[in-house]
């Protein structure tokens, strides 16, 4: 039913969502950039939903106060608290090494402000759990959410993040001027 619904509310508003069959994981770090709006929730998680994507998401710990947390939990929200480095990046990992099926929902830009560079936990997450990193994304201009495309974190960071900056360099954000894409990036290319 909610499937159903969301993909009406997508329809109607006119969203259309684009998932590649062969991304299909059990366990994985789901990127979804670009992040520069509060629609981008909303949008993101009716798009996840439409095309029956259960999944899991980091939210500031900050957000899960009644009545709004116990819906953030149910819905799939994971508390983070992001005024200490208390090891959330190994507890993440060891979370999806130990799931059956579990897909988690990082935006790489960690705030919908501009940022100079992306936070790098979606890519240590996925490496020490071994898992794939998806990488989905809204793209404003287009009205289009999708899950195209796909990698293995390899030795090389500053390579794997090229490959995955490249990916987004075309997609708009609500925001565009909020969107960054780093100057790392955009010096090696």
């Amino acid at each position: 039913m909610l499937r159903k619904i969301s993909s009406l509310i997508l329809k109607i508003s006119g969203w259309t969502t684009i998932m590649e069959p062969h991304l299909e994981y059990q366990r994985c770090v789901l990127l979804m950039a670009p992040h520069t709006s509060n629609w981008d929730f909303v949008i993101g998680r009716l798009a996840l939903w439409s095309i029956g994507l259960k999944t899991n998401f980091l939210i500031k710990k900050e957000v899960f106060f009644f009545p709004l947390g116990p819906l953030l939990k149910a819905m799939g929200g994971v508390p983070v608290d992001r005024s200490q480095s208390n090891n959330v990046v190994r507890d993440i990992a060891l979370k999806l090494n130990n799931a059956e099926q579990m897909i988690i929902v990082i935006t790489p830009e960690g705030t919908r402000s501009l940022r100079k560079e992306w936070k790098k936990g979606f890519y240590y997450i996925a490496s020490i759990a071994e898992v794939p990193i998806l990488l989905g994304y809204l793209d404003y201009a287009k009205k289009v959410a999708g899950i195209t495309a796909m990698l293995y974190p390899t030795d090389n960071y500053k390579s794997d993040l090229a490959k995955i900056y490249d990916f987004y360099k075309d997609f708009t954000a609500l925001y565009p001027e909020k969107f960054n894409l780093s100057p790392m990036y955009r010096k090696e290319v």
